[in-house]
This record gives structure tokens, C-alpha cells and sequence, in this order.
């Protein structure tokens, strides 16, 4: 294995040595199987390739100050991932067989786990599809449930580090009554190219309104969001076309912790002038407070109609560093796990 620069790491697919493997067939799981090969080979009719019947997960596991190895609330993930595998049709792997799946891959992927002191983690990824070669646009009661995992650093290399968002008028990531609280892999084909717009005028994020009267806020394009208003309350949005975050959840609980009001309610696009600090929030990127959000009625082009500002370029307020170090701490072990969040190897 090359030399891993643990400081250095971004997030991306990086190849690691195991995938961890089941397939669901004639009314039941297979034995859990451990492979190197790192490829699946698929029929050219997969119905996961045709209509994208498919789904995915992301949680990470964390070298902890005392050595101890941690996965961070597996249950949680499990759970979205039987939601969202039930609306498309699949059979889901139980609480208790994906949380092993997880195990296994973390235990055959140690050299890949960053060590403690480096900000980073070992991301999993258990993707759940449809292998099933068919035209016919039904469910098949047949699934593939595979684990990988890469080792991660910063989303947007630096860890707590204030961006720039744009509110694209041109673009809505999820319909009224549509897929958007599901973690459907076809969920993110359609920010592609608005993301890659967006990246080339030098905003990280894209805000996404409700595309039914664009008159409240949704989420980002990565993560949910939040604003932080009068200091000492948590504002996120209610909304059925926005996605349950586990770190959304957990970011919550911390507030509480603080002694800070949580409110779970639609946000009007005018409120976001009220607040002092906003971010996203996720696995992957866990805290991304946002400098300031653009509107742009087309995002191609340079008009800019109104602009939100929370922090100087680069800077974070209070309320997001307290919030961010009280996550990161659990789950590297430097606080005290009071709610049970970390599964311990």
C-alpha cells in the first residue's frame, strides 16, 4: 500500500483493499461475503444501471484519542436506508446485518483508517441496487447490498472554513410529493451541472428553494442547512423534499445540549437576512458555515439580486465552531459520549 498523507486527504473514491458483500435472492440475505476484486460484474439490463434502482448510505468510522475504533450512530443510517430502499421497492438488510457490514469493512480496511490527530476518518459507503436484468418498470425482489469505504479528510479542503452559496432561480434539486427525503442515488444526477457551474464562478454550495412556490428554503445541494438566530437558537427547515440528516439530527441534540432552542419549521427566503450565522450540515462535509448566499435568477449568468452575508470571507462565528467542536469531539473521543452515538468496535 502507498504511503497515505493523512493530512493531506480530501474526499473522493480512493481504492481500499475489502468490499464487503450480500445478495438478496429467492426470499433471503446470502452469507456475507468479503471481497478484493473491487469491480461488480453486472448484466448490460440492470435494472440499477436502466432506471437507477439504487440507493446509498454514508457514515464514518473514527480512530479515537484512546485507540478505541468508533462508527458513528450505524442504526440511524440504517434505518434511512430501509425508508428509502421501501419507497423504490427493495429488500433492506436489517439494522443488525448492516451494521456487521460495516464492521467488516472497517476491520479489513484498518490501514486505511487515519490515525488519531488528523482530522480525518474512514468514510463507508453501502450502496444498496437493483441487479435484476429487466424492461418492465416494477420492483424485483432482488438486491445487491455492498459496503466500501475510502479514507477522508475535508469536503472542501479545510476543515471549518466559511463558502460562498448561490440560490440558483433556474434550478430546483426536488418536486412536491417527489424523492427528495429519499437518499436516491438519482437524487444527485441532476446537481451535476449545476454544481459545476456554480464551482466555476467560485460558490462551494448551491442553495436550493422549495420548487413548488420557491418562497421557502429546502436544502443544499450536499447537506441540509441551518441558521442560528438571536445566538442562541437552531432554525433548520421542515420540509417533505428535504432529506433527514443524521448529522442535522445530531446537531440538534447538541444545541439542546447548549441549552439552545431547536426549531424544526419552514424557513421563509426573507429570513435568511434574520440570522446571524448559517451552514450545511452532513456526513461528509459535517459544518459548512456559509460566508454569505447569492441569489442569481439564472445561474449561468453574472446578476447577482441579492446577497446574505453571515461572516468575512474564510471566517466562522461562535455558534458554528461550538457546535462543530462538539461533534468532532465525540467522535474522536474527547468528549464524553453521553447519548450513546458512537457504536465502539
Amino acid at each position: 500500500m502507498a504511503q497515505i498523507d493523512w493530512d493531506s486527504l480530501g474526499f473522493d473514491a480512493y481504492r481500499t483493499r475489502t468490499v464487503v458483500l450480500a445478495h438478496y435472492q429467492d426470499g433471503a440475505w446470502s452469507d456475507i461475503e468479503l471481497s478484493e476484486t473491487f469491480s461488480f460484474t453486472i448484466d448490460p439490463f440492470t435494472q440499477g444501471l436502466h432506471y437507477a434502482i439504487s440507493c446509498f448510505e454514508g457514515l464514518k468510522a473514527f480512530r479515537q484519542r484512546d485507540g478505541s475504533i468508533a462508527i458513528f450512530r450505524p442504526d440511524k443510517n440504517a434505518a434511512r436506508l430501509a425508508r428509502t430502499a421501501a419507497f423504490i421497492g427493495m429488500p433492506a438488510p436489517t439494522e443488525s446485518m448492516f451494521i456487521k457490514m460495516c464492521e467488516l469493512c472497517v476491520q479489513n480496511n484498518l490501514e486505511f483508517l487515519p490515525p488519531y490527530g488528523h482530522q480525518a476518518s474512514l468514510y463507508l459507503r453501502p450502496l444498496l441496487f437493483a441487479p435484476h436484468p429487466q424492461m418492465q418498470l416494477v420492483p424485483y425482489p432482488e438486491a445487491i447490498f455492498a459496503v466500501m469505504c475510502a479514507p477522508a479528510g475535508s469536503y472542501y479542503g479545510a476543515h471549518l472554513r466559511s463558502a460562498a452559496a448561490v440560490i440558483p432561480g433556474d434550478f430546483d434539486r426536488a418536486a412536491p410529493k417527489g424523492t427528495g427525503s429519499y437518499k436516491l442515488s438519482a437524487n444527485y444526477a441532476g446537481t451535476f451541472v449545476p454544481y459545476q457551474i456554480a464551482h466555476q464562478q467560485g460558490y462551494a454550495e448551491l442553495l436550493y428553494l422549495n420548487s413548488a412556490t420557491r418562497e421557502f428554503v429546502d436544502e443544499f445541494g450536499s447537506s441540509n442547512f441551518f441558521g442560528i438566530k438571536g445566538g442562541n437558537t437552531y432554525v433548520t427547515p421542515l420540509s417533505d423534499s428535504v432529506l433527514p440528516s443524521i448529522t442535522n439530527l445530531t446537531l440538534q441534540e447538541c444545541a439542546a445540549d447548549f441549552g439552545m432552542m431547536v426549531e424544526k419549521r419552514p424557513v421563509p427566503l426573507d429570513e435568511l437576512d434574520e440570522f446571524e450565522e448559517a451552514g450545511g450540515c452532513g456526513t461528509a462535509v459535517v459544518i459548512t458555515p456559509m460566508s454569505h448566499i447569492d441569489i442569481k435568477p439564472v445561474l449561468r449568468e453574472p446578476l447577482v439580486t441579492r446577497t446574505f452575508r453571515y461572516e468575512p470571507d474564510g471566517e466562522v462565528g461562535p455558534v458554528c465552531t461550538r457546535l462543530y467542536k462538539r461533534i468532532t469531539g465525540i467522535q474522536f473521543g474527547e468528549i464524553e459520549d453521553v447519548h450513546g452515538w458512537c457504536y465502539k468496535l
